[in-house]
């Protein structure tokens, strides 16, 4: 599978990379509170992230004056099993590069993905990415062969959080898989075996081979 850089062209439909941020003091805080599982963990909130003053700047100038909550996602990954959006935009930002499996919100048919729009976008360390409210994502895979990724998890506060009890009105409703979160699941994801919609057509990508 080819691997773009967040820089090239090709980025631009799925989010863009927000300038004038000093990012050390997130990524010194995610290499001395996040583990590094063998698989994927992920926290929506973590107090020492939310206790920096970039926590501050994110909320004000990133997104407008919102609440946001600061989390973290890190482990060892290569493989899609899931795609999924929220009605807000995501940012990102890594200790090291790492790699985000991406498709559009515009590509989904009758429910359904085919997991041949996917693209890979490598984000250097570092670098705060923002992954547009339109853009499928899920769990970041790893740049290197056996190395593992801690990255920056900011999103609107409450965002996958208890799912909401609801009456389903339309077909978008049955992926509510959490809290401002839609979830379109591979038949092979774990997601799947717990109940998740699966929406995902195709082959279940795995990067392993690229890196």
């Amino acid at each position: 599978m080819k691997i773009y850089s967040i820089y090239d062209p090709e980025f631009a439909p799925y989010g863009k990379v927000l300038e004038g941020y000093d990012t050390k003091p997130l990524t010194d805080t995610l290499t001395a509170v996040t583990p590094l599982p063998e698989g994927v963990e992920y926290v929506p909130s973590q107090p020492e992230l939310e206790a920096l003053p970039a926590a501050n700047l994110i909320a004000a100038n990133a997104y407008g004056g919102m609440p946001v909550q600061l989390g973290w996602c890190s482990g060892h990954n290569t493989k899609l099993n899931c795609l999924e959006y929220h009605r807000d935009s995501e940012l990102n930002c890594g200790t090291k590069d790492f790699i985000l499996l991406l498709a559009r919100e515009d590509e989904i048919v009758d429910g359904h993905l085919d997991t041949g729009k996917v693209k890979a976008f490598k984000v250097p360390a570092g670098v705060l990415v923002e992954v547009y409210a339109t853009t499928l994502h899920y769990a970041p895979c790893s740049a290197a062969a056996g190395e593992g990724f801690r990255v920056l998890v900011a999103l609107p506060r409450g965002t996958n959080g208890p799912k909401p009890e609801i009456t389903a009105l339309n077909s978008e409703d049955k992926t509510l898989w959490a809290c401002n979160k839609w979830l379109l699941a591979h038949a092979e994801s774990s997601e799947a075996g717990q109940g998740a919609f699966v929406g995902l057509d195709g082959v279940n990508i795995d990067i392993a081979g690229d890196i």
